[in-house]
Formats: structure tokens, C-alpha cells, sequence
């Protein structure tokens, strides 16, 4: 189970938000129907443990700072708007996101760490990961193939898929958005 988590501030204004630690905003997109677990692993930015508290309100949460959503560097909080005129910024979007961000993380890394985070946290109990955008669409991409944009999801919204032994038994399904 990949969950993205609730709406911020900087989601709402539509800001790059990687490391900002921002709270949710409201909860309003966390009123979907989600899968029960025995476990749950979020990111351990506040964003990811609100959302995992809310949703899952009696499982304990383990962190997995792999997890973490991607390193924005000069573009962290800032939206299109604030960037529309930077030259850098008109490099990355030409190259369809695959640039490092200046000063920040490169896509390959960002996903490579999602994907050993991912992994590195798989046991045998049904699991729903609490975590970011970025860091599912990294991991489904993995798991799944297709382009890393293909697995875009709104706040509240995710995957639920079957692994067992770390191998996929069953196609993915969307969850949450209710």
C-alpha cells in the first residue's frame, strides 16, 4: 500500500515542498476508503506522520528517512511562477526532469534511494507507506516500469499492489481519493 500524504500549504500553492517540513493543512483529502495494515512506514517529515496518525490511528509508524521526498535544492519552495524566468529552471523542465536540481539531488539518486528504502522496509505483513509523491512514483516506476510520471497521484490518493518475497504477485490498484 503506497499512500502520498494530506494536503500542505506549499501543495496548495503548488510550491516544490521536498525537505520543507510543513504540517498538513487539513484532512479533507484523507477521507478515502483505505486498505487495513498490520504496519505502517512513512517518511519522517511531519507531512507523512500526520497523515499516517490519521489514517491509521492504531498502528505504530516506523520511519524510513530513505523515503523522504526528493532534494529540491534552489527550487525547494518555490513555485512555477517564482521560477518561470530562471534559466535553470528552463534546462530542467527541457530535459523533462532528469537535470539535477541545482545544489539538490539528481532523479536517478532520488529514485535509487526510494527504491532501497522501499525494500529495505518490505517484510512479509501487510504495509502501507506513508510517504510522498515523488518517492511512489519512483517506487512504481520500479516495481511497475512505464515513465516515472505515470504514477502521479493527488494528496490522499496511492497504490495497492501484492508482493510476496519482494516479488510483484499482483497488478497495482488506485486507492484512497474518496
Amino acid at each position: 500500500i503506497l499512500i502520498r500524504h494530506g494536503m500542505t500549504e506549499g501543495n496548495l500553492k503548488r510550491r516544490y515542498i521536498g525537505t520543507t517540513d510543513e504540517d498538513l493543512i487539513n484532512t479533507d483529502c484523507l477521507k478515502g476508503d483505505y486498505p487495513k495494515c498490520e504496519r505502517v512506514v512513512a517518511s519522517p517529515l511531519k507531512r507523512c506522520i500526520q497523515t499516517a496518525e490519521y489514517i491509521y490511528p492504531n498502528v505504530d509508524i516506523e520511519i524510513c528517512d530513505k523515503l523522504k521526498e526528493c532534494d529540491f535544492g534552489d527550487f525547494e519552495n518555490k513555485s512555477y511562477e517564482d521560477l518561470k524566468d530562471n534559466s535553470d529552471y528552463q534546462k530542467w523542465l527541457d530535459s523533462n526532469g532528469e537535470l539535477p536540481f541545482p545544489n539538490g539531488e539528481t532523479h536517478e539518486d532520488f529514485k535509487n534511494r526510494c527504491k532501497d528504502g522501499f525494500f529495505e522496509s518490505l517484510t512479509e505483513c501487510d504495509t502501507a507507506f506513508v510517504i510522498h509523491g515523488g518517492s511512489i512514483m519512483a517506487i512504481m516506476q520500479k516495481l511497475f516500469g512505464g515513465n516515472f510520471y505515470d504514477y502521479q497521484v493527488k494528496n490522499g490518493c496511492g497504490y495497492e499492489f501484492e508482493m510476496r518475497n519482494g516479488e510483484i504477485v499482483d497488478d497495482y490498484s488506485p486507492i484512497g481519493c474518496g
